[in-house]
């Protein structure tokens, strides 16, 4: 395993139980990553680490949408979508999305049930360089399918902050929740799909970035976990980490049979938790 790699591994240890700076993790991380162009050299060593003694595959169900050319590194949209039944016996598990270049590559696992009728999600994530992310889906009886896109961006992890710090953590986890039918069945009569649009004010600080004021480093706080249920039964949850882009905006898909209440829990790096709720009416 590479140093970059292990250091690397040590930043998950280290932030997911408390706060910390990781501000030298960054200058080790960036000062290898200034060069353009998505390289391709950094997957063999992280599909290892990430997915040890398991074959990826190559496929085309795993359909991904992201522009080529970023016009911000710091709020890159970036979608996808699989083709693969949603049922009690075979469905997809969880969906792993990762920027090879950023100095932290998880950006995310998402992760499905049948309820969730669809795997399925649309995100704002962060670039540092230009990269290759991909997109690493495990089904329920433990097989592994891949697609990857290459993506031009840059400064989306560091940077400097010129924001006051107190008042971002004032309106960190305030949620905007909406819920509508899936554009594709939404004149269908038996529909029972839904897409949850959810929006979170929280300022995603990767602890890469320099304050302007202060010229020290903000620490890293970010949310942590997004976990959606409804009627009480999961439907959604995800585990996310600093390459999600600030003030997160994340849809969904969800199964809804009857009329009832979607609630999102969240919660950050900082053990913090905030909900929101919303009604959901089938006909």
């Amino acid at each position: 395993m590479s140093l970059r790699y292990k250091s690397l591994m040590q930043w998950f240890a280290i932030t997911r139980p408390v706060q910390v700076t990781v501000a030298f993790l960054g200058l080790i991380s960036l000062s290898g990553l200034t060069h353009a162009e998505a390289d391709a050299s950094y997957w063999q060593a992280m599909q290892k680490d990430f997915f040890p003694n398991k074959t990826l595959p190559q496929s085309a169900e795993i359909e991904i949408t992201a522009p080529k050319r970023a016009e911000s590194g710091a709020q890159v949209p970036f979608a996808f979508s699989i083709a693969s039944p949603m049922t009690a016996a075979s469905y997809i598990k969880s969906v792993s999305v990762i920027a090879d270049a950023n100095p932290v590559p998880l950006v995310a696992v998402y992760h499905f049930n049948p309820s969730s009728g669809k795997a399925e999600v649309s995100t704002r994530i962060r670039l540092e360089v230009d990269s290759l992310v991909h997109v690493v889906a495990e089904t329920s009886d433990g097989k592994f399918l891949v697609n990857q896109v290459a993506i031009r961006a840059s400064g989306g992890c560091g940077g400097t902050i010129g924001s006051d710090e107190d008042a971002a953590r004032q309106t960190a986890g305030k949620m905007k929740l909406q819920v509508k039918p899936q554009p594709a069945e939404a004149e269908s009569p038996n529909n029972t799909l839904k897409q949850a649009h959810l929006l979170i004010k929280h300022p995603m600080n990767t602890g890469l970035q320099r304050d302007l004021v202060s010229q020290g480093y903000r620490p890293a706080f970010y949310i942590s976990k997004v976990t959606a249920r409804f009627n009480d039964q999961v439907v959604f949850d995800a585990d996310t980490y600093i390459g999600v882009s600030e003030d997160p905006s994340i849809q969904f898909p969800f199964k809804a049979e009857q009329s009832g209440q979607l609630t999102l829990l969240i919660e950050d790096n900082e053990g913090k938790q905030f909900s929101t709720s919303t009604e959901v009416m089938v006909n």
